[in-house]
């Protein structure tokens, strides 16, 4: 009788996700600074998430193909997200110089506040002169150290921060009052009813769900809806089940958070209240998107404790880490 084989597809996943701990485990002494630069280059928490999010995935892709690691990770992290955004911000350049000479149309609300940010970024600064600037200033790297982030010449880094340096000013957050979607109350109140089956039926059949940094589902698989809702007895005994660091959830109850709708710089948020035996904080943030009157994305900012940290700073509310790390095992004495 032969023996039962393995998969291949199943044996590289596994393979992958080990490396990629791995890799965070070494590179989250970074993540912090890494969220301040990429909040300097795009001026919004949401955006210098998704940015450093992005750049730890092009640098774990990277490091795969390289002959040996980076001597200075640092600096070469940076440089990783530096390419990114630059590239980012010269792609909307070119598509806001398409749409100048394209035939006039009436964009949505949202698209239009993206729209004239972008432009203002682009007719402010260059991108590489922001980046030199918030380098040189804020995290006091040296000119070389620059040009190796920047991929530039010194004579080129020396030029761009003495031209940045006069135009960086912080912008005033949206504060533009916008109507909430109804489909974005509807699932408001389904979270804290518990119905996860309602959760789902507000949702697009294509939706994309995300826990960010840490998984991706569709639609119609309800295990990160009950993460979301039930997690908490899950966080309860952590001291037990491994998963989360368990300093990070000391003091969490059992009892399923509740969702508050708030908004913040012109966007609807859903934040979540967890129980502890102090008190209620808020853990986790959530952004919905719609289409067509039903949700089309959710992202669940969970295990991203320097963007919660901001939002509710920027709001005035209790919050608590998380940390980075879901995949921790429980160690067993012998």
């Amino acid at each position: 009788m032969s023996a039962p084989t393995t998969d291949p597809l199943e044996a590289i996943s596994g393979d992958a996700r080990r490396s990629w701990h791995g890799f965070l485990l070494v590179y989250e002494p970074l993540r912090p600074e890494l969220y301040r630069y990429c909040r300097y280059l795009t001026r919004s928490p949401w955006d210098a998430e998704d940015l450093a999010q992005d750049a730890l995935a092009q640098a774990f892709a990277t490091l795969s193909r390289m002959g040996h690691a980076p001597p200075n990770p640092r600096a070469w992290l940076f440089r990783v997200a530096s390419n990114l955004w630059i590239d980012r911000v010269r792609r909307e350049r070119s598509a806001l110089a398409h749409e100048e000479t394209a035939e006039p149309s009436v964009p949505s609300p949202d698209m239009q506040a993206t729209r004239e940010a972008a432009s203002t970024l682009v007719a402010q600064l260059a991108p590489q002169e922001r980046a030199a600037v918030v380098l040189k200033d804020v995290f006091e790297f040296t000119l070389e150290e620059i040009a190796e982030a920047l991929s530039t010449s010194l004579g080129a880094v020396k030029a761009a921060v003495h031209r940045g340096r006069s135009k960086l000013e912080e912008p005033q957050p949206d504060t533009t009052k916008r109507a909430v979607p109804q489909v974005i109350s509807a699932f408001c109140e389904a979270f804290n009813a518990q119905d996860i089956g309602r959760m789902t039926s507000l949702l697009l059949d294509h939706a994309a769900i995300e826990v960010v940094s840490a998984t991706v589902a569709a639609a119609a698989d309800g295990k990160i809806f009950w993460g979301m809702v039930f997690g908490s007895k899950i966080m309860a005994r952590a001291a037990e089940l491994g998963g989360m660091e368990a300093h990070f959830v000391a003091g969490v109850q059992p009892t399923p958070p509740r969702v508050e709708l708030v908004e913040c710089r012109g966007e609807p948020l859903l934040l979540s209240w967890y129980a502890h035996e102090d008190g209620e904080a808020v853990r986790a943030v959530t952004r919905l998107q719609v289409s067509d009157g039903r949700i089309s994305q959710l992202r669940n900012y969970f295990f991203t404790p320097d963007f919660i940290a901001e939002i509710c700073s920027e709001l005035g509310l209790p919050f608590r880490s998380n940390g980075y790390r879901w995949w921790l095992q429980l160690n067993k004495s012998p």
